[in-house]
Parts: structure tokens; C-alpha cells; sequence
């Protein structure tokens, strides 16, 4: 029996972290660009990467005046707070506007760190459920909203479902948990891949804040990089909740570098576009169920047991490829996705694999 004191809720928190040695694979698993950033771009930038700068505490005033341009729509620094990944923004969000015991409303299923920092936070996690064809009712999430919702916590596009939410919607949700004095958090880690960003409100109402990530689109999830955008208010609460140097220099630097190649982004975005029309098309001409996600991603619904198939594709083709246990989803994978050549490559192996005579 321990002899010291510990946290009730972080001791009952279950937690399952990715696997790892993920390096010798190819990683189509878990939403990274199969590819990455050119290698003349990140020569280019590690070039500025000296001894002198390491030994240096990073300073995120210079990206954050870089992003706010990039933003636009008024944007400003003070609306602003860069952190060690998404992750950290939700967890400094969760912190700092949840309150123990109380309701974040969440979608089910969608990105698990949510109630995971539910859980190690002591918050009541609310998810609201996806319907069996794989819609989510707003009304739903709306009447989850009430006197105890602290939070109401949506990714747009969500992940793994790939749906985004319409304008008139978030509108209703925004004005329910205003009424309730809640803040909602929309997670915008996907929007690069969906033409429609709610940044906007982020900007103008007192209750919104909308994150960002660098991990998916621009490639360096190794990095962490991470951004809260919302009201100047919101952004000094949760400048007091984070550490004083929570994004490391380096990935300041690359972030600050990718926004200064605007048509590099756009290069990005259509080259993940080919792809995954290309991977749609053809495994919809080989018989397939597939769901276009509005992500980089697409969600298969196999011929063989999912399961079975995700590990003769690590152990026979060295791929990497996310089942899922959640009932909605068991008979899929997901499938990350990238250029038209990483597409190809996936797709001859998962077919080889993935055959009805190996029922």
C-alpha cells in the first residue's frame, strides 16, 4: 500500500499510450502526414538551429505577432497563447475553466484526450453519442448543456467521424452555453483539410476559443506545436495557467518559418487532396465502404476481421493503421492520408492482404 498521498482522480485514470518504435513503420495510424515537410524546407530551417540558439530560452512574442497576420480578421497577439501542442492548450482550457465534479460536453466518439483529462482533472465527462449511421443529432448536444456544463468541448472536423458542424449550429450552441456562463472550446486541429474555420468567433464572442495545431497539415508533430486563439480575457487566464516556457524554440521556429510559405501550404493541402480522392475512388471501385472524411483521413470498413488485418499489415507490410473497439466503428479502420504515391503504396499491400478468401 503507498505511503504517500496521491491524487484520487490521477490514480483511477486508465491511460493507453501509443506504441512505440513507430519509426521503422510506415505510419498511416495516426493522422501524420505519411511524408512530412520537403527536405529542402527543413534543411533550410535547421540550418538556423546553432549552438547560440539552443542555449537561448524560447520567446514566442515574434510567432505569435507572425500568426496573428496569418490569422487576420483583426487578430491580434493578445488573443494569442502558443503551447507545447493541442494537448496542452485543452489540458490548460480543461484547467483553468473546468470545475471539479462539474459537466464538458463532449461528442462520442471523438479525440480521447478529452475525458482523459476529464478524468485525471476530476470533471464529469458528458459525451453525447453519435447516431448509428454515424450522424450526430445537434439537439442532442444542446439539451446536454445545462446549470453543471462548465465546458462543451467539439472538434470541427471531428475526429475519427469526419463530419463538421454548419454555422447555424455552432450559433446554437454558443448562444446555450453562454446562457449556462460556459465556455466552448471548438478544436480546429483538422481545418486545413476543410475549407470553413470558426476562427472568427473565437475573436468576437467572450465564451469561444478555438485550437489549433501544427502536427497535421505542417508536419512537425514531433515538435509540439500548439495555438488558443480567443478574447484577450481568455488568453490571460490561460497565460496564468501555463508555463513560462512551454513551447521549445525550435518548433517556434519552424512555425514561424512554415507561415512565412503560404504556397507551401497550399501545396500540402492539394497534394493530400489527390490522394485521398485517389485512395477513395479506388477502393470504392474495388467494392469498398468508405467514409471521406473531411480530415486526412478516411475510415475503411474492411472485408476481414479489422483487427486481424491491422496486424498482418504491421507484421507482413510493416503498416501501421488505427481499429477501433468503439461499437459504431469496429468493422473500420482509419487510415491516415497522404500524397497519391504514400496512397498507392497502402493500398497494394491492404489489398493483397485484405482478400474475402482470407475469411
Amino acid at each position: 500500500m503507498d505511503q504517500y498521498y496521491v491524487n484520487p482522480d490521477i490514480a483511477q485514470t486508465e491511460r493507453v499510450f501509443p506504441e512505440q518504435g513507430r519509426y521503422a513503420y510506415h505510419r498511416y495510424d495516426m493522422n501524420e502526414n505519411p511524408e512530412g515537410l520537403p527536405a529542402e524546407f527543413v534543411s533550410s530551417v535547421l540550418k538556423k538551429v546553432t549552438p547560440e540558439f539552443l542555449s537561448v530560452y524560447p520567446e514566442p512574442d515574434r510567432f505569435l505577432e507572425e500568426y496573428a497576420k496569418y490569422i487576420g480578421n483583426g487578430c491580434k497577439k493578445e488573443n494569442l497563447v502558443a503551447t507545447n501542442g493541442t494537448d496542452m492548450a485543452i489540458r490548460y482550457i480543461l484547467e483553468t475553466f473546468g470545475e471539479k465534479g462539474k459537466d464538458v460536453v463532449t461528442v462520442s466518439p471523438t479525440f480521447e484526450m478529452y475525458w482523459v483529462n476529464c478524468n485525471i482533472l476530476g470533471l464529469h465527462h458528458v459525451p453525447v453519442s453519435y447516431e448509428k449511421d454515424l450522424t450526430i443529432k445537434v439537439d442532442r448536444i444542446l439539451d446536454a448543456i445545462n446549470e453543471n456544463t462548465r465546458i462543451v468541448a467539439l472538434v470541427n472536423p471531428n475526429n475519427p467521424m469526419g463530419d463538421v458542424y454548419s454555422e447555424e449550429d455552432l450559433k446554437k450552441i454558443i448562444a446555450k452555453a453562454k446562457e449556462y456562463h460556459a465556455i466552448v472550446l471548438i478544436d480546429e486541429a483538422y481545418h486545413y483539410f476543410y475549407p470553413e474555420s470558426f476562427v472568427s468567433y473565437a475573436l468576437k464572442e467572450e465564451n469561444v476559443v478555438v485550437t489549433r495545431t501544427f502536427s497535421k497539415l505542417f508536419s512537425i508533430a514531433a515538435l509540439r506545436m500548439g495555438v488558443a486563439i480567443a478574447c484577450p480575457k481568455i488568453i490571460h487566464y490561460l497565460q496564468n495557467a501555463k508555463l513560462t516556457f512551454d513551447c521549445n524554440a525550435v518548433a517556434l521556429l519552424f512555425a514561424e518559418e512554415i507561415l512565412k510559405h503560404p504556397e507551401m501550404e497550399k501545396e500540402l493541402i492539394e497534394i493530400e487532396e489527390k490522394g485521398k480522392k485517389m485512395a477513395a475512388e479506388s477502393l470504392k471501385a474495388h467494392h469498398y465502404e468508405v467514409k471521406v472524411c473531411r480530415g486526412n483521413f478516411i475510415l475503411v470498413k474492411t472485408h476481414t476481421d479489422p483487427h486481424q488485418l491491422t496486424k498482418r499489415l504491421e507484421m507482413e507490410k510493416k503498416i501501421l493503421v488505427h481499429p477501433y473497439h468503439n461499437e459504431l466503428l469496429k468493422d473500420y479502420i482509419r487510415v491516415s492520408t497522404g500524397s497519391e504515391k504514400a496512397m498507392r503504396f497502402f493500398l497494394d499491400a491492404f489489398y493483397d492482404l485484405d482478400r474475402k478468401e482470407n475469411c
